[in-house]
């Protein structure tokens, strides 16, 4: 008589263990499908693709702090090729100053005019003189802000007659500032310095 409500009885626990592993089976893996989601969703926000040339390219983002050492010294870099690199042309020597000095503070102005107020400058134009630089090292210490640089770097003075090589040395330090397109790195040189400034050798032409 107690039999088939016996049976019902044990077929109902049965199949409500099976009913919670069926649900905490669909929980598991519901949680793990969310979870791969969550980091695939990550993995695709740090990707970029560029087209170039018909072609995409895949480009990796990163933190600024993963890239500021590269960043500082090609702002440096950059600084002084705009700065030191002259040609006897006016419009030119303007376009790159004005490019130079977005880059810098009032320190940068400062020894620009000192140039143009004891005709180094017009002494370029008139004397149909060439001048290049050559970066050869920056070094930057990056472990307090504002951050301090140094710049190696080598002039060559082309003249008519000969050919002047210097010896080219500065120093400043680095504010971060806003990203422009005159300052795509973020940086401000402040306090800008040359330490060092002397003829290495001279070449007749």
């Amino acid at each position: 008589m107690f039999k088939p409500t016996q049976n019902i009885d044990t077929a109902f626990r049965s199949m409500r263990a099976v009913m919670l592993l069926v649900i905490a089976g669909c929980l598991l893996i519901s949680g793990y499908a969310l979870y791969q989601n969550v980091r695939l969703a990550a993995r695709v926000q740090d990707r970029v693709y560029v087209l170039a040339n018909g072609k995409a390219m895949e480009v990796f983002a990163s933190s600024r702090k993963d890239n500021i050492q590269v960043e500082a010294r090609d702002h440096v870099a950059m600084f002084h090729t705009y700065f030191f690199s002259l040609d006897p042309d006016e419009k030119a020597i303007t376009i790159n100053i004005k490019r130079a000095l977005y880059m810098a503070d009032a320190s940068a102005k400062k020894q620009y005019n000192d140039l143009v107020e004891t005709g180094y400058i017009a002494g370029i134009i008139s004397g149909n003189i060439s001048q290049q630089i050559s970066v050869d090292s920056v070094l930057v210490n990056t472990s307090a802000e504002p951050y301090l640089f140094r710049c190696y770097a080598t002039i060559k003075i082309t003249r008519s007659t000969s050919i002047v090589t210097r010896s080219l040395i500065t120093q400043g330090y680095l504010r971060n500032v806003a990203r422009t397109d005159h300052s795509p790195h973020g940086f401000l040189i402040e306090r800008w310095e040359t330490l060092e400034n002397k003829d290495l050798k001279i070449e007749n032409r």
